[in-house]
């Protein structure tokens, strides 16, 4: 058996449990924030039977696309009178941090 852990952003993740809980695993979603962006992250935990990880890592994959997104970075320290103007940069967001992980016991009561 396998523990599948995944970081995924916040947008996907909804629709992400929706695909899996029709294909006939069971999830569980924790809230998170970190990165650059400071943007909430969910992690999922599915544990999934050796033959079936491929399956869950394709559902993943699908579920969380790539895209980009344009955000303005926070702007740096300055003295009084002087003046900013940060130009926004663009940033991949999306996607997912997978992590395949051996299960010694599983226990459901």
């Amino acid at each position: 058996m396998k523990m599948i852990m995944a970081i995924i952003n916040t947008e996907d993740s909804r629709a992400l449990l929706d695909r899996l809980t029709r294909r006939g695993f069971s999830a569980t979603l924790t809230s998170s924030a970190g990165g650059f962006l400071r943007v909430g992250n969910t992690m999922i935990f599915a544990g999934v039977e050796d033959e079936k990880v491929e399956e869950v890592l394709t559902i993943i994959r699908e579920g969380c696309p790539n895209r980009i997104q344009y955000v303005t970075p926070l702007p740096p320290v300055m003295e009084p009178g002087e003046v900013h103007i940060p130009k926004p940069i663009e940033k991949q967001v999306g996607g997912a941090t997978i992590f395949v992980l051996d299960v010694e016991h599983f226990e459901k009561t």
